[in-house]
């Protein structure tokens, strides 16, 4: 299907109300769907929101079908944080889970990455490699070097997740020179299996989805997840150098650069 064809549109929100779709989207998502919860959150009205939110770019996925005028038209949001808007933000979101030192002391342009969800009519088809489309743009208008962001399994049981988080921890873990550190006190190690007995079947089919794309991207984890109880979720923190992608990852970006 050709773009002219698709019904997806991927562009940044510029108003108010694609705000206000976006957060109605993320509670739909994270938490009806997940059972997150956060201080900031509006049960009312239906929307997940944090202070950040205000400082943050969003990526919003419409649907063209649907009336603009109603907030069910944004069916995909992801929000970035380029390190250039770090110092009116405060730090990032991330930097309450993880030392992110060493990226912070990089020199190098980073940009934050969270809040990805996509609405579960419309998983499983074109609608994530949409927003990974409009993300590559993002990217590389802006000369993006290192993305980076918490990533999220659903629940708090870590037995249940041991295979999954010594799998990424024994095969995915960051260079030194990436690689961020969970904090306490809701550090959590991640070595909790040794590489012998792991079942790599079952880590990765109890691996999200948006785990794996980063992985097969060329991207790490960070040393250590961290325990979300409001949010009932155990994070990751993905790290990915743009300049390390494998060749045929890089043409993806570069033919959003018409290259």
């Amino acid at each position: 299907m050709s773009a002219e064809e698709s019904p997806y549109a991927v562009r940044l929100a510029t108003t108010p109300q694609d705000l206000t779709a976006a957060q109605a989207l993320r509670y739909q998502v994270f938490v009806r769907e997940l059972g997150g919860d956060g201080p900031l959150v509006d049960h009312v009205a239906g929307l997940e929101r944090d202070a950040f939110d205000a400082h943050f770019d969003h990526l919003i996925l419409v649907d063209r079908r649907i009336d603009p005028a109603s907030l069910a038209h944004v069916i995909g949001a992801y929000r970035v944080l380029p390190s250039d808007r770090r110092a009116a933000a405060g730090r990032f979101y991330s930097e309450t889970e993880f030392d992110l030192t060493p990226l912070l002391t990089s020199g190098r342009k980073l940009l934050e990455l969270g809040r990805s969800c996509v609405h579960a009519d419309h998983r499983g088809g074109t609608a994530m490699f949409h927003l990974w489309n409009g993300l590559a743009e993002y990217v590389l208008d802006r000369g993006i070097e290192i993305l980076f962001g918490a990533a999220s399994f659903h629940g708090t049981d870590i037995a249940s997740l041991a295979q999954s988080l010594s799998y990424l921890h024994h095969n995915h873990l960051a260079p030194p020179e990436m690689r961020v550190r969970a904090l306490p006190p809701h550090r959590q190690e991640m070595d909790l299996i040794p590489v012998a007995n792991l079942d790599r079947r079952a880590a990765m089919v109890a691996t999200p989805a948006l785990i794996k794309a980063y992985l097969r991207l060329g991207g790490f984890v960070g040393d250590g997840a961290w325990i979300d109880r409001d949010f009932n979720t155990t994070d990751v923190c993905l790290v990915m150098d743009t300049g390390q992608m494998s060749a045929r990852h890089r043409e993806f970006y570069i033919r959003k650069a018409g290259a």
